[in-house]
């Protein structure tokens, strides 16, 4: 072999090496993991999000709403957990299927105001907290729940 041609198999070994011994370290493994996988899965998403609605559903302020409160008496507390665990499984990447209405069709005759919106994060936030959910899920939560605030909040 040539004395280019060792150089460059050499370097081309150390570039391989660096390669996978950066795929194989834990922060990278730990990325390519989908957020549903870093939660724990569907029965850990489950459990945070029985909690979430149960603060929802004693909340003074949402219960102000007479739409909100009208809609607690006509929608099963089991029917919702379901839905928003299914919901919420699907948008993080899990494989269970969000088979409800729209967020526009579910929330839209509700007239939830941007303060209602913000008492509902805060909950949110309480619960994820309780759970110890990391920061960065947390922030990737959050997120993506702000994706559904213009089919949610009364505009």
């Amino acid at each position: 072999m040539r004395t280019d041609t060792r150089k460059q198999h050499w370097t081309f070994c150390l570039f391989a090496l660096i390669a996978a011994a950066l795929w194989s370290s834990p922060g990278l493994a730990q990325e390519k993991k989908s957020l549903y996988e870093r939660l724990g899965g569907v029965y850990a998403i489950a459990t945070v999000v029985d909690d979430f609605i149960e603060r929802l559903l004693v909340n003074k302020t949402l219960n102000a709403n007479p739409a909100i409160k009208a809609a607690r008496s006509r929608v099963p507390k089991a029917g919702l957990k379901f839905s928003v665990t299914a919901f919420v499984a699907q948008a993080t990447g899990g494989p269970e299927k969000y088979a409800g209405r729209t967020m526009v069709a579910a929330h839209g005759h509700l007239n939830i105001t941007e303060k209602e919106w913000g008492v509902m994060v805060a909950e949110f936030k309480k619960t994820l907290k309780k759970f110890k959910v990391p920061q960065a899920e947390q922030d990737e939560l959050i997120a993506l729940l702000a994706t559904t605030k213009g089919d949610i909040v009364k505009k």
